[in-house]
């Protein structure tokens, strides 16, 4: 029998900004998926997804050839499967978790890690894989293979696990020292729309910076700092410079951000007043937070919550609150009577 655990994850800082390039700041948090499986005598791999009561299978002996979008079992097969991996033995899947889906909370990233874990697993070559390659090869089944809008966040922080300032360019991964303190997660009961959201944002984000280039060739995004944004705005078309003032502000964040969390002991003020500046560009200039979500974090801050913000692409799902025990419960309520589905109280997992 093989049993396997992977987390959710939180993007703290730097939504919208590992498809430029840009870092960001992500923690693995304790909701899961849990993988157990054991070796049948079929010929396939039977796949039963308990949460939402379906059944699938794949066939050991599928091509992969003619994967349909978002099947991420065949695409991840097709990934290991060319780095020569092999797929002898049927196995009977159970698959089940506590992570809200389509909530911002990467769910579909986590069952993704826990399935190439698996075929890791059943191929005998944990032991020699890194928790780096697990993450890259996850990346490459969910947006490389389809061709989608994403970035790596996800799936490197799932498969890594803590708090990670991320390099997406590179993929590299500085572990942070700090801690992000008492945190709920809130489920707004709204769907998120996450390709439309990363495709608009992602598509005017780059037409943006790719403006400023075509006027000033040596500008060099990684390398901007806060007055860039006045110094380049009259390069950028009226309709992507709201993408642009995010671009640039929302760097300047995470860099601040990354800054208090290398301290052991970091000022959660500090960090939570960078979440609410984040989120406020997220709202104002990249508009992915319906008003209902804007209602129920305000409510949450009004009863003492440190910072709030959406998790995730937006246009729907979670939110997160930096709290303090004394006002826990209280933002709990607010959370509540605004209207969230459902609030629970999260750790970053190592």
């Amino acid at each position: 029998m093989i049993q396997i655990q992977v987390p959710a994850r939180i993007c703290f800082y730097g939504d919208h900004q590992d498809y430029l390039g840009l870092p960001v700041i992500a923690g693995a948090i304790d909701r899961y998926i849990n993988i157990t499986a054991r070796p049948n005598a079929e010929g396939k791999f039977v796949l039963k997804l308990l949460d939402l009561g379906e059944e699938d299978f794949i066939a050991l002996d599928d091509d992969l050839k003619n994967v349909r979008p978002g099947d991420f079992f065949r695409s991840a097969m097709a990934v290991l499967k060319n780095e020569g991996f092999l797929y002898r033995q049927g196995y009977t899947v159970e698959i089940s978790g506590n992570i809200p889906v389509n909530a911002g909370l990467s769910s579909s990233s986590a069952l993704l890690v826990a399935w190439i874990r698996f075929l890791v697993a059943i191929n005998g070559k944990l032991d020699e894989t890194s928790d780096f390659q697990v993450g890259r090869w996850a990346y490459e089944a969910e947006v490389v293979f389809f061709d989608s809008p994403g970035g790596l966040m996800d799936q490197y922080t799932i498969a890594q696990r803590g708090l990670l300032y991320i390099d997406t360019e590179s993929g590299k991964s500085e572990r942070l020292v700090g801690n992000m303190g008492q945190l709920l997660v809130a489920e707004s009961g709204l769907a998120k729309k996450t390709l439309e959201v990363l495709k608009n944002a992602r598509v005017y984000a780059q037409n943006a910076v790719d403006a400023v280039k075509r006027s000033h060739p040596g500008f060099v995004l990684k390398e901007s700092v806060l007055d860039d944004y006045q110094k380049y705005l009259e390069s950028v078309p009226n309709e992507f410079q709201d993408h642009w003032y995010a671009a640039i502000h929302n760097y300047q964040i995470t860099l601040e951000a990354k800054k208090e969390l290398q301290k052991e002991l970091p000022d959660f003020q500090k960090l939570g007043d960078l979440m609410n500046s984040h989120q406020k560009i997220l709202q104002e200039q990249i508009q992915n937070t319906p008003a209902e979500m804007v209602q129920m974090m305000e409510a949450a801050k009004r009863a003492g919550a440190i910072g709030a913000k959406t998790i995730g692409s937006g246009g729907g799902g979670c939110m997160v609150a930096m709290v303090t025990g004394d006002v826990k419960e209280a933002v709990r309520q607010a959370f509540l009577d605004a209207g969230a589905k459902a609030v629970y109280e999260v750790e970053i997992t190592a």
